[in-house]
């Protein structure tokens, strides 16, 4: 395969993650001489893995060649699992869902949630798709909690099961899997398409069922020793002697999450607060009404919403200060709610921050959507597509 061709792979990289491009462009990218990016581009294009696509905009002098790869040489399977729900995507080399994203509820404190039915469901998903499976390269899982991406290990689900979750995935359906954390890949995403293609010093919170966070240094994914860095929903914020789902007390998540929202709208509902939120017969709220009346004002919606912006920019107070980032980036299915999280976490971090590490910090809103984890767990398999080439040949020879 061309690709194993260490040319060729950056040349392929730069144009997943920055495409449609011309050849200069890919050379200050890579860090290769423009020769031997047109040699790459020129042999890539020959099978068809790159497309020329016209001529870029020039004020004087010659237009350069704009470059692109052929969306549908190959595709990647996207698993994003949550708390609660899992969705998988069919992704191109466009990084455009092919098809529909598959939805389902997969409950992972819930004993049916077991590594065998995540296969099950990947399965019977690329059972249904129409491509050609043979253009299918790899599988990217992004799940909650503690992952070992070295060794693609699921410390918080899936332990006792499988051991490596990333080679039982890998074995089951006969596709390359690489296993990384629901926050790290939304970070991944906003690195390689989002604010991350300007900024390199950046903090991606997860606004989820509970609160992640992926951290971007000098424009890499900061993982830590172990590899566990960023477990920004487990900071001893509260002494309210509330056990966390860690074991621990006070943490950040015993105060807030979606979870909490969700359960603390409903518990206003059933006293007879006035609201726009409708909840069901059983008296459950979704959580997305609550972000949607929220911002059509309803006045129990925006106070739930405000009390846990606070805390969060209590305890970005504390991140600002240990690693002075230049912008933080509000993410995750929580972004729904929009900027009406931006006042009470500036109200905290006014009150908490040092004017001189605050005024250099950006609080944003990133405009990746609700698909972000899966776009990140595209990216991840693009981000070791190496050794998807290197097991291929393995497995050829």
């Amino acid at each position: 395969m061309l690709l194993e061709n260490l040319n060729h792979l950056s040349v392929f990289k730069a144009l997943y993650f920055n495409g449609p491009i011309s050849c200069p462009e890919i050379s200050k990218i890579t860090g290769s001489s423009i020769p031997n990016v047109a040699k790459s581009l020129t042999e890539l294009i020959k099978t068809g893995i790159v497309e020329e696509k016209g001529f870029a905009f020039s004020k004087g002098g010659r237009k350069p060649l704009i470059y692109a790869l052929d969306p549908d040489q190959f595709y990647i399977i996207s698993v994003a699992t949550d708390q609660f729900i899992t969705k998988i995507g069919l992704v191109n080399l466009n990084n455009d869902f092919i098809g529909e994203v598959e939805s389902f509820e997969f409950n992972l404190s819930d004993k049916t949630a077991t590594a065998a039915n995540l296969v099950n469901k990947i399965k019977r998903f690329i059972a249904r798709l129409t491509i050609d499976k043979v253009k299918i390269c790899a599988i990217g899982v992004t799940i909650p909690g503690f992952v070992d991406t070295e060794k693609g290990i699921s410390k918080s689900f899936f332990k006792e099961e499988y051991g490596r979750l990333r080679d039982y995935i890998t074995e089951s359906t006969g596709y390359p899997t690489f296993l990384d954390n629901d926050s790290s890949a939304i970070a991944l995403a906003e690195l390689k398409f989002g604010f991350g293609r300007e900024i390199k010093e950046m903090m991606v919170l997860n606004v989820g069922w509970g609160i992640g966070l992926g951290m971007v240094v000098k424009g890499e994914i900061f993982r830590g020793f172990s590899g566990f860095a960023g477990e920004f929903s487990h900071i001893p914020l509260f002494k309210n002697d509330k056990i966390c789902n860690c074991g621990k007390r006070g943490c950040l998540e015993t105060e807030v999450s979606l979870i909490l929202i969700k359960q603390q709208a409903e518990k206003a509902i059933a006293q007879g607060e006035t609201t726009t939120i409708k909840p069901d017969k059983k008296g459950s709220v979704d959580i997305s009404s609550v972000m949607t009346e929220a911002a059509k004002g309803d006045a129990l919606a925006i106070k739930l919403i405000s009390n846990a912006g606070y805390h969060i920019g209590r305890a970005l107070a504390v991140l600002i200060h240990i690693m002075n980032p230049e912008t933080i980036v509000l993410s995750g299915k929580g972004s729904e709610a929009g900027k009406l999280w931006f006042a009470p976490i500036q109200q905290a971090l006014n009150e908490l921050c040092i004017p001189v590490l605050l005024n250099d910090s950006n609080l944003v809103l990133s405009n990746l959507g609700v698909n972000a984890q899966l776009v990140g767990g595209a990216a991840l398999v693009i981000e070791h597509i190496d050794q998807v080439i290197l097991k291929k040949s393995n497995s050829n020879s």
